[in-house]
């Protein structure tokens, strides 16, 4: 089994502490940085409980997962002003350049679709690749600024999740360079239905970017 390191700590970001966690490997040089984010009734610790954070270091990526603004360990930080219903592009950045990351790869379900997809829009060349799950204000983009994107995408949605999953799915699919993996059976959390399967398409994608 590969060796890795864990830590935690925070990031601080317009003068507000927000939590996170890492592991990465220590033998080698990371492949490459993966930024995981989070829906609403979830955390950092999620990724942790399911075992993510662990397996992504154990092949060889460094691997971070942020508590959001008001979620988790950032209970006290508040979330920046939203453009619309969308935070602002400059968030993400704040948070790569706290944490002193290059590109990432990032990992984006449900809530964080506020996040991720206006750092998608306006910091492209920062995002090596996407995997968003279900994310929220996939409405907010038109066709046309999806097809504008060329990054690497792999479109991940439960089966189950028929309000959410469709919706989202159907405006991501505009996106110029992306592949679909549906979880059968699967609800809107859909890596908690079957973490194997999850890690199997996780690592695959990120293999195939490496």
């Amino acid at each position: 089994m590969a060796s890795i390191e864990t830590k935690e700590g925070t990031v601080q970001l317009e003068g507000q502490q927000l939590f996170y966690r890492q592991m990465a490997p220590t033998e080698q040089p990371p492949r490459l940085s993966v930024l995981l984010l989070h829906g609403i009734r979830f955390s950092s610790e999620t990724w942790l409980n399911l075992g993510t954070l662990q397996k992504l270091a154990e092949a060889g990526y460094q691997t971070i997962a942020i508590d959001l603004p008001g979620l988790g360990n950032s209970k006290e930080a508040t979330a920046p002003a939203s453009v619309g219903d969308l935070a602002p592009d400059s968030f993400l950045l704040g948070i790569l350049k706290g944490l002193e990351l290059g590109p990432v790869v990032i990992i984006s379900p449900s809530l964080s679709g506020m996040y991720s997809l206006p750092f998608l829009f306006g910091h492209n060349d920062m995002v090596k690749g996407f995997i968003p799950v279900a994310p929220i204000c996939t409405e907010k983009f038109s066709a046309e600024q999806y097809t504008s994107v060329q990054t690497p995408t792999l479109i991940v949605y439960g089966a189950e999740d028929k309000p959410m999953g469709e919706a989202s799915f159907n405006n991501l699919k505009n996106l110029a360079n992306h592949k679909v993996h549906i979880m059968k059976g699967a609800q809107h959390a859909c890596y908690l239905n079957n973490p194997e399967e999850w890690h199997r398409i996780v690592l695959g994608f990120l293999h195939n970017l490496s």
